[in-house]
């Protein structure tokens, strides 16, 4: 068994290989002083197809793709994700992309400006979803810290009409006719920042993931808060209990497991270091009910660097492997579902995106 991670960093995408999941062997940059912050491995076809999100500050944002997992790469001349032109709008960066698992060339990306894109040929070409774009709330959406972009997109695994998207900041919204309509789907998750605590959208999502058994169960990292639905988002209740706060930017279901998740927190929102400078992942294996600290062979001493939404992840190995990398540029794998770490690079630019593939 192999292993290839994607590093996406601010100054460029990095390889990582292993056929053991405990020493590693990493290149790059591809890429070279572009911001990565969208990477993924479209595994339906017989050589998994890597695509990238790309964002120059010289030639500005691109998605590029790879079909040899990242000898060669197809750059178009022109960029395939671009807004129309009666939007005013121009594309800032790729955030997010998503194989359909149901269309066998469908591929979803999100953006900033916060905007839903599909392409229908693997990722070669997209078009925008007018439908999100006009939405009567986007004139509301508003930045967040990192942009105003769209960062989850989750396909539903049984449904192939519903879809599910969130963006910081404007919250949660779901699609359940093909992304023809979209509805907020907020109810029970907090935007402290704002006057009213509960409001129908405007919520500052940070990242969402899907349970691996219950498809209508999610978990949510927001802008103070941790929570879980187990309705597909029509309801979300707080499962923060038992971890050292509430606050961070990653959260990441096991991709097999039920009820298994994964969390990095940070302190309050003026830090946004661990909690008492401590390098641990939080897992709950109860869907949030509980929670343990995991930290054999991470670093003991104090600890700094933050993780970003896209920079932990799993893979679909047995037993899993999870991963995750920091604004500092370590990256750290488990392959024992984090019962265990090790150190897969150092000295990287900051870590923005990590993916990883059984190859």
């Amino acid at each position: 068994m192999t292993v290839l991670l994607a590093l996406g960093t601010a100054k460029g995408l990095f390889l990582a290989r292993s056929d053991d999941r405990s020493s590693w062997e990493v290149s790059g940059p591809h890429f070279p002083m572009t911001g990565v912050y969208g990477v993924c491995f479209d595994k339906r076809r017989a050589t998994p197809r890597l695509l990238a999100g790309v964002t120059s500050s010289h030639y500005g944002p691109s998605l590029a793709y790879s079909d040899d997992l990242g000898v060669s790469w197809h750059e178009p001349e022109h960029p395939p994700v671009a807004f129309p032109q009666d939007t005013g709008r121009a594309l800032e960066r790729v955030w997010q992309i998503v194989p359909d698992p149901f269309v066998p060339d469908r591929v979803w990306a999100g953006t900033e400006p916060s905007a839903l894109f599909v392409s229908d040929d693997g990722g070669v070409t997209f078009e925008m979803v007018r439908s999100l774009w006009d939405h009567p709330h986007r004139p509301e959406w508003q930045a967040g810290f990192g942009g105003q972009a769209v960062h989850t997109i989750l396909p539903h695994p049984d449904e192939p009409s519903s879809l599910l998207v969130a963006m910081s900041t404007g919250g949660v919204y779901r699609s359940t006719d093909s992304g023809a309509s979209w509805a907020p789907a907020n109810s029970g998750i907090q935007a402290t920042f704002m006057p009213d605590r509960f409001p129908e959208f405007g919520q500052c999502v940070h990242k969402v993931t899907r349970d691996a058994a219950d498809p209508e169960r999610l978990y949510a990292q927001n802008h103070h808060g941790v929570y879980r639905s187990d309705d597909g988002g029509t309801l979300w209740e707080s499962i923060a209990e038992g971890l050292p706060s509430d606050f961070g930017f990653a959260i990441v279901a096991h991709p097999t497991r039920p009820d298994v998740v994964y969390n990095f927190p940070l302190a309050a929102d003026a830090m946004r270091f661990p909690p008492d400078a401590r390098c641990r992942v939080y897992r709950s294996q109860d869907a949030g009910k509980s929670w343990e600290a995991l930290s054999d062979g991470l670093p003991s001493e104090p600890f700094y660097p933050s993780v970003l939404r896209d920079a932990m992840c799993a893979d679909d190995a047995d037993p899993a492997g999870v991963y995750f990398g920091t604004r500092s540029g370590e990256v750290y794998a488990s392959r024992d579902e984090g019962d265990s770490w090790t150190l897969v690079a150092s000295h990287l630019p900051d870590v923005l995106c990590v993916r990883a593939a059984v190859v």
